[in-house]
């Protein structure tokens, strides 16, 4: 089984391709991209496509490698001995799994997402490099060791908010997600907005990408905020002449949904008050 576009999500021919690689490597998918390009969701796919579960374990900066794994909590387990509980003698009710071990455990084959890897600290993609190349790991607490039933189908992504070290890099897959072109564009819109008028979609399309290309702009409105700029459209029923309205180089119409800081708001506002003196 193959993964390929679903009803709900437009995979490019190289996105595709990528995934079905890894899978056939048994090898972790390291997907980067600009924020909003559907790296996450492209993992909830993949589950839905391959018919698996999706396990999900979301990256902060405290994360560390070991809450993948599992978890000791010694302090209950101490407060227990104080209370003369008997759950004390066994110490496998004082350790709670991770993300990993719940992939590992599972009886069925399944997706696992690590999600914005890049957020951790420098260590901790080395942390995980054994347990992802054995698909086992040791309980030191019970001395137990933890292997996969089903080695499961790893993704990850990253903002590439910080460099990943290049002994992780080797064991990756890697795939770079790309800017939609414009025709794979509209299909991703059809598919959020069926239907939507060919002439709205096009003045709509000629602006976003009008503001892409902006020298000097600091983010790019991505994927997902094109989406949103066009549900706004629609629910205000605007028209082509609505947005045309504001003319090029102004700020575009309910522009919160593309520009995400003041710098990029008063880059258009500087463009469009060179663009009046001018006349």
């Amino acid at each position: 089984m193959k993964f390929t576009s679903t009803n709900t999500y437009i995979a490019a021919d190289d996105l595709a391709v990528a995934v079905n690689a890894a899978v056939t490597l048994e090898r972790p998918l390291l997907v980067k991209g600009e924020p909003g390009t559907g790296k996450t969701e492209l993992a909830r796919q993949v589950a839905e496509s391959l018919k698996m579960e999706m396990i999900e374990w979301n990256i902060k900066s405290t994360t560390r490698a070991q809450q993948g794994l599992y978890e000791y909590d010694a302090v209950s387990r101490l407060r227990d001995s104080q209370l003369g509980d008997e759950r004390v003698h066994d110490v496998a009710h004082y350790i709670k799994k991770g993300k990993l071990w719940q992939a590992f455990s599972s009886d069925e084959k399944v997706v696992l997402l690590i999600d914005e890897i890049d957020k951790a600290d420098i260590e901790f993609p080395n942390d995980l490099l054994q347990e992802l190349d054995s698909m086992a790991f040791h309980v030191y607490e019970t001395g137990a060791t933890v292997e996969a039933r089903h080695r499961p189908v790893v993704i990850i992504t990253s903002n590439n908010e910080k460099e990943l070290p290049d002994a992780f890099l080797r064991r990756c897959f890697f795939h770079y997600i790309s800017f939609p072109e414009p025709e794979t564009l509209r299909k991703i819109i059809e598919v959020h907005h069926p239907g939507i008028k060919s002439q709205l979609l096009e003045t709509a399309l000629t602006q976003f990408f009008e503001i892409r290309e902006t020298p000097g702009l600091k983010k790019k409105p991505s994927t997902s905020e094109v989406l949103d700029w066009l549900k706004l459209l629609l629910a205000e029923d605007l028209t082509p002449e609505d947005l045309r309205r504001n003319g090029v180089n102004a700020l575009p119409r309910l522009h919160g949904a593309l520009l995400k800081n003041e710098q990029d708001v008063h880059l258009f506002e500087r463009l469009a008050f060179m663009a009046r003196s001018q006349r």
